[in-house]
């Protein structure tokens, strides 16, 4: 099982209330860092209803393993108009301030350079809970888990269709807070449809590992697959369709329009909302 952790609270609120997580992901630094926390702040705060009850931010990074094309484009943007690993703290006190849970996406080597104990301690400072980590395992974490229990920062790790049974119970009892499941194999990326098999990857989490907080991600694009998703597991996990949100306005001449974000957002929280 993994151990309650900071983003225990936003789960049982939402379990309260008979419905998933809503959690968006968008990167610091695009449009540019000024203009992300006001994405960030849209994203919690839409303006016309509810919106995310965790933020993942993002960490652009120059080689990305995960990333779709979509994140990949902004993140490029980011990197070529300046932002810096320390951005991402003045995000994430953005994030608490706005009332949301914060957590950030980062490439172990990001972390690694930053120096491990202190990035833990710098996080949770600026009111950080959780940090995803998508190429680190546990069994590589031995400076990880050290500072994230001295810093009481939770540790998010994946787990994806392809992982045996084993490699499944070894990750959720080193996680704290909850367990990333990747809905489909490969990058991120909006898609049209969503795969049964974040329902079989979920069933198959709860019965090796019980009272375990099951986010899903990859590949959901409006309300109704959030819905169709948030009627089995914990949390929804959305990225690649609220950044390109962004990409369009930017592409447009409109960078600080947050129009669509908005609306998108509005669109997810009540998906969620709808599920159960």
């Amino acid at each position: 099982m993994t151990a309650p952790g900071n983003c225990t609270p936003a789960f049982d609120r939402a379990a309260a209330e008979g419905r998933a997580v809503f959690i968006g992901y968008l990167p610091v630094g695009y449009p540019t860092v000024p203009g992300s926390l006001d994405a960030l702040r849209a994203l919690v705060d839409p303006g016309d209803g509810p919106g995310a009850d965790i933020v993942e931010i993002g960490i652009p990074y120059s080689d990305p393993m995960m990333d779709g094309v979509t994140i990949q484009r902004a993140a490029t943007r980011a990197l070529e108009r300046g932002v810096r690993v320390r951005d991402v703290l003045a995000a994430t006190e953005t994030v608490a301030a706005a009332g949301a849970t914060p957590c950030v996406m980062s490439y172990w080597n990001l972390i690694e350079q930053y120096g491990c104990d202190a990035f833990a301690r710098d996080f949770r400072n600026a009111g950080g809970a959780g940090v995803i980590t998508p190429d680190l395992t546990p069994d590589e974490s031995d400076e990880w888990l050290p500072a994230t229990d001295a810093h009481g920062v939770d540790r998010i790790y994946l787990v994806a269709p392809s992982s045996t049974d084993d490699r499944i119970r070894l990750t959720a009892d080193a996680a704290r807070g909850w367990l990333y499941a990747t809905a489909v194999m490969g990058v991120t990326g909006a898609r049209e449809t969503t795969s049964d098999a974040g329902r079989v990857l979920t069933e198959r989490i709860r019965t090796l590992s019980p009272d375990t907080r099951v986010g899903i991600g990859l590949g959901v694009s409006n309300g109704a697959q959030a819905a169709e998703i948030g009627g089995y597991a914990d949390a929804v996990i959305v990225g690649s369709a609220l950044v390109r949100t962004l990409l369009e306005a930017d592409d447009a001449g409109r960078p600080d329009d947050l129009t669509a974000l908005r609306a998108l957002t509005v669109d997810l929280a009540r998906g969620v909302r709808a599920a159960r």
